[in-house]
């Protein structure tokens, strides 16, 4: 045979061996896989029924403790509720034993009354029986009097009450003389030591204010640069500040002359920025003195909202602290105005303590009695006036309105601090060295002249310098031209001759001046 053929032969064979014997194998492991499988099942369900037994056995252990507890809370409610019922009922039987009580004293009372009442009614009869023969005996004891006196019963009375009224009349007026002497002479002495404690606890400074402000300079080449070429700068520096710079041989120093603190603050300020910065020139000036101005404002601003702090007032309108702020560059007969109206709230304050009274509500109207003085526009009104309707127009207290319009008797005083205010308005004034009526009148001369040229249509300001010796006018380049810059010179000129009182002779000046101004972009 074939050796090739044989080997196939014998390989086919060892094949179908291999793969019957295979089989035999497989199945004999997946037999033994169901038996392993079977029996983890087996035991798993062994596992899963002891572990349901166990389970079991301890939700019924919970659910019996749970039922213990609830029987135990439910027995707790139950003697509770039975605990309040008895309880009740007790309370109840109480009330009832409690109400039969009264209800026996008030049957024993009512009996007591009726027995009371009878025995009343007994005296009563009695009381009528005897009224009735006191009015016999009394008729006939009148009768017998008329006899001997000759008079009747009326005629009598009527003699007795006159008689009786004189007397009491005479008493009385004598017994109210006595009484308002003794109230005056005890509300004098009462008066006098309030006013004498107030005064002796407020200690005051002088406060005379000056009218001239002196620049101290590094050196006395620095005037050379203030002054600038043919007055240029000085000129420049005048007109926009309104006030007077007197440039002498006073060594390294300028003096600022204004009868406006204001405006002397605002040429000193602007004069110090200028000399250190170096560039002095008029629109420079011009440029610094409007910046000066609303720096003065913010800090009028800060002065008032300090000097409310400090008084310890609340609550004021912001207008009202800007003008308690104003005060600190005006003055009132020389004194400062805002020193004098700290004074006067502080006294305020005191006197109304002693009197009883709301010191703080004292203290706001001794501080706002001036306001008036400080007004942003000019009016016709007195500024006491003035003052009271400020006040009431930014919400204040109607008692601190009438306090500060009747402090000068302008306005009936319809509140208790109204006097006080005017007290201590008077004391703060009548200090010695507080205030100087010359001066006022002075401030008031120089006041009067610039509002006359202001007047005038076309002028834009108007200052009085050089202690009211001149008047310089600065009008509207649009509105006045040169030829009317003459006359109203002259006008403004005739006008106070005419109608004003001064010393000597006032110089007016009319400026116009005309600017074109272009940015190159």
């Amino acid at each position: 045979m074939d050796p090739n053929i044989l080997t196939s032969i014998i390989g086919g064979v060892a094949l179908i061996l291999g793969i019957i014997a295979g089989k035999f194998i497989f199945a004999k492991s997946t037999k033994r896989k169901i038996e392993e499988a079977e029996q983890q099942v087996n035991k798993i369900l062994s596992d899963a029924r002891s572990s349901a037994e166990t389970l079991k056995k301890e939700k019924l252990l919970e659910a019996k403790e749970k039922f213990v507890q609830l029987k135990a809370e439910h027995d707790k409610e139950v003697l509770d509720r039975n605990r309040k019922i008895s309880e009740g009922e007790n309370r109840i039987r109480q009330k009832e034993q409690g109400i039969n009580q009264k209800e026996s004293n008030l049957e024993k009372q009512i009996k007591e009354n009726e027995a009371i009442k009878e025995n009343l009614n007994r005296q009563i009869e009695l009381v009528n029986i005897k009224r009735t023969e006191l009015e016999k005996h009394q008729e006939e004891h009148i009768r017998r009097l008329e006899k001997i006196s000759a008079l009747t019963a009326e005629e009598a009375k009527a003699q007795l009450i006159e008689s009786l009224k004189h007397e009491a009349q005479s008493q009385a007026s004598t017994i109210q003389q006595e009484i308002i002497e003794e109230a005056k002479l005890k509300a004098n002495k009462e008066a006098r030591k309030i006013v004498i404690q107030t005064i002796q606890r407020t200690a005051a400074e002088q406060t005379i204010e000056n009218t001239i402000t002196v620049f101290n300079l590094e050196s006395d080449e620095i005037k050379g640069q203030i002054i600038g070429r043919e007055g240029r700068n000085i000129r420049a520096i005048e007109a926009a500040t309104g006030v007077d710079l007197i440039v002498d041989d006073t060594p390294e120093a300028i003096i600022l002359s204004s009868y406006d603190p204001l405006r002397r603050e605002v040429a000193r300020l602007s004069l110090q920025r200028l000399v250190t910065d170096g560039r002095i020139h008029p629109a420079r000036i011009e440029e610094v003195v409007e910046k000066t101005r609303k720096q003065l404002e913010e800090q009028v601003m800060e002065i008032g909202e300090r000097t409310v702090i400090e008084l310890g007032i609340h609550g004021l309108h912001k207008e009202l602290v800007r003008m308690v702020g104003r005060m600190r560059f005006r003055s009132s007969y020389g004194q400062n105005l805002l020193m004098h109206s700290r004074e006067t709230a502080n006294l305020c304050a005191i006197m109304a303590a002693e009197l009883g009274l709301n010191p703080k509500l004292a203290k706001r109207a001794g501080l706002l009695h001036d306001i008036g003085k400080v007004p942003d526009e000019e009016t016709e009104l007195s500024h006491a006036l003035l003052g009271a309707k400020l006040a009431e127009k930014y919400g204040e207290n109607p008692a601190v309105v009438n306090a500060i319009g009747a402090h000068h008797d302008e306005m009936e005083m319809q509140y208790v601090i109204s006097p006080i205010v005017q007290a201590c308005d008077a004391i703060s004034g009548a200090r010695p060295g507080a205030r100087r009526e010359i001066m006022q009148q002075y401030l008031q001369r120089i006041k009067d002249l610039e509002n006359l040229a202001m007047a005038y249509n076309g002028v834009e300001k108007a200052y009085a310098i050089q202690a009211g010796r001149e008047l310089r006018v600065i009008v509207e380049a649009d509105k006045v031209t040169d030829q009317d810059s003459d006359k109203l010179s002259f006008e403004i000129a005739q006008k106070i001759q005419n109608e004003m009182t001064f010393p000597g002779q006032i110089k007016v000046t009319v400026i116009r001046e005309k600017r074109a101004v272009n940015v190159a972009r």
